[in-house]
């Protein structure tokens, strides 16, 4: 990886700027599809990534083909009217208006420090606030908004460029996480925004931009020396198409005003987003009196030009129906419905991964000390494109709370298999037939259940006396299925011991070893090699699982 010289340590120079911008398009344009995806709610226009990458294409050909290397002032010019010339869609144009405001600020500089970056995109947020006729938080502009007031705050410390962006780029994901609960339509379909979604994408370009990473990917996007490959933001992506409202305003319009009358005022461009409020809604008005651009969601596209052509003519005009493409998606959603889907609850990203190479449909997280609640549970259901949904809630704590998920779905049946460990939502997981019936799956699954026992260690968080063992606060404890058997001061010894004592009266062939997040791997894999001596006959498997406060968890068979 290649890093930039010590001397532009703290600071982003020209060159550096337009590296940062053009590996932030690349990057984005990676992830357009992803972003197109999200745009779900309010408006299913599905090209957000699109617009917003195209905006982005059309600011990086002018400030690759048309600045010079060391000029400030040329390269903000180009980058804002790049933006807007290129500007497309609702998020397109506000993206642009960003731009904007952050190129009228480092204009005037030879390079930007933290606190040039601070003002810069305070003043880029808010202009693009003053775009939106009827701003909303928990979009684009939230994000953007929230990123600029941690930008300002950690600009007045001494901290190097990469840890700035590192910390802005984490700002992002978390406000980004959080837009479900500032916007009810996002939390009704269980998505992000989409538009905030592709800004985090883009600061995720600009920190590997300065940082001058050099990634496959993308290559064809415009001629250049850095390439990037697709880097999502922290953040997951689920899409409830089930629950789209109906368009309010069904044709997503848009065009630009140039050759703008004699008469024309900056005032009649205030009167224009007025007008424009009046017929339709997501009304963006942004430019000057040498050039205007529009986009307005209305029932009365041509109502909107006309109001357009009091101040000039009217050029690049693009209305689409937005009804007929709710009506595609929702009829593609009805085509890829499966008859079965599985959720399953687990704690661990390496149990999460298992799952999902297993091709679970959803998997929440859930287990002891932090159980689910049933509106959650239900909330997943929601997210599964399935006739029937089965549930597999692989802790006894979380049963009920199924079950209970069961009467808050309506539009899908829901069945609960009620397996009260990992290794017994794994049985139940093999034992699925995506070509049989949901009942035969679900007589199979429940079949499954006692083929495996289980076993677990962790730590007593208590002093007490259970089954004639005395605990003191922070032993390690043994436990078969939910009783504890062993105790001792060394997690592999006590582990070993329990193993021994569930062998005792059985005649096990399989252990499968899932380790905790606490547990190195080289640790497991010695343990499973000692194991592998004392019981030479055993198939022993062992995985990651990354639960916490449980060392091992492990079934045999």
């Amino acid at each position: 990886m290649a890093r930039k010289s010590k001397s532009t340590e703290n600071v982003i120079t020209p060159n550096i700027l337009r590296r940062m911008l053009i590996t932030g398009g690349k990057l984005l344009e990676l992830n357009k599809n992803t972003v197109d995806a999200l745009n779900v709610f309010p408006v299913p226009d599905g090209d957000t990534g699109t617009n917003m990458s195209l905006t982005m294409r059309s600011a990086i050909k002018e400030i690759y083909n048309e600045t010079t290397n060391d000029d400030m002032a040329e390269l903000a010019k180009k980058l804002s009217s790049g933006a807007l010339k290129g500007a497309r869609g609702n998020s397109g144009v506000i993206l642009s208006q960003i731009f904007r405001g952050f190129a009228n600020v480092i204009q005037s500089k030879e390079f930007i420090d933290t606190k040039t970056f601070a003002k810069a995109l305070a003043n880029g947020v808010k202009i693009a606030y003053s775009a939106v006729a009827q701003p909303k938080e928990g979009t684009m502009l939230t994000v953007a908004r929230v990123v600029a007031e941690k930008a300002a705050e950690i600009s007045k410390r001494s901290i190097s460029m990469e840890d700035y962006l590192c910390q802005l780029l984490a700002e992002g994901e978390d406000i980004l996480s959080k837009t479900p609960e500032l916007l009810d339509v996002l939390k009704k379909a269980g998505v992000v925004d989409s538009g905030g979604y592709g800004f985090v994408v883009i600061l995720k370009g600009f920190l590997m931009g300065y940082n001058n990473e050099e990634v496959t990917g993308a290559e064809d996007y415009i001629p250049s020396t850095v390439s990037t490959s697709s880097v999502e933001p922290n953040i997951d992506v689920y899409i409830d198409y089930d629950n789209l409202d109906e368009i309010t305003f069904g044709y997503c319009t848009e065009f630009f005003i140039e050759n703008l009358l004699k008469k024309t005022t900056t005032a009649d461009i205030d009167r224009l987003r007025e007008k424009l409020t009046s017929i339709g809604d997501s009304v963006v008005v942004v430019g000057d009196l040498s050039l205007i651009k529009v986009h307005v969601h209305t029932d009365q596209p041509g109502v909107a030009l006309g109001f357009a052509l009091e101040l000039g003519e009217l050029d690049r005009v693009k209305i689409e129906n937005m009804r007929k493409q709710n009506r595609e998606l929702k009829a593609k959603r009805e085509s890829e419905r499966k008859p079965v889907g599985l959720l399953v609850v687990c704690a661990g990203d390496g149990f999460r991964d298992i799952f999902k190479d297993l091709l679970v449909d959803q998997v929440i997280e859930g287990g002891q000390t932090m159980n689910p609640s049933a509106d959650s549970i239900a909330q997943a259901v929601a997210k599964i494109n399935a006739e029937n949904v089965i549930i597999l809630p692989n802790n006894k704590n979380i049963i009920l709370a199924a079950e209970q998920a069961k009467v808050l779905v309506s539009n899908k049946q829901v069945f609960v298999v009620p397996s009260k460990n990992i290794p017994q939502g794994l049985a139940a997981t093999l034992a699925y037939n995506p070509n049989a019936s949901v009942e035969e799956n679900v007589d199979n699954m429940n079949d499954a259940l006692p083929s495996v026992r289980s076993g677990s260690v962790t730590y007593a968080v208590r002093s007490s006396t259970i089954n004639d063992l005395e605990l003191t606060k922070g032993d390690i404890i043994g436990l078969d299925g939910n009783k504890i058997v062993t105790k001792g001061e060394k997690v592999e010894e006590v582990t070993r011991q329990l193993i021994g004592k569930m062998n005792e009266k059985e005649d096990y062939e399989i252990l499968t070893l899932y380790y905790g997040k606490d547990i190195p791997k080289e640790r497991a894999e010695e343990f499973a090699a000692v194991l592998g001596d004392e019981y030479p006959d055993w198939e022993i498997d062992v995985h990651y699982g990354g639960q916490p406060l449980y060392y091992y968890i492990f079934s045999v068979e």
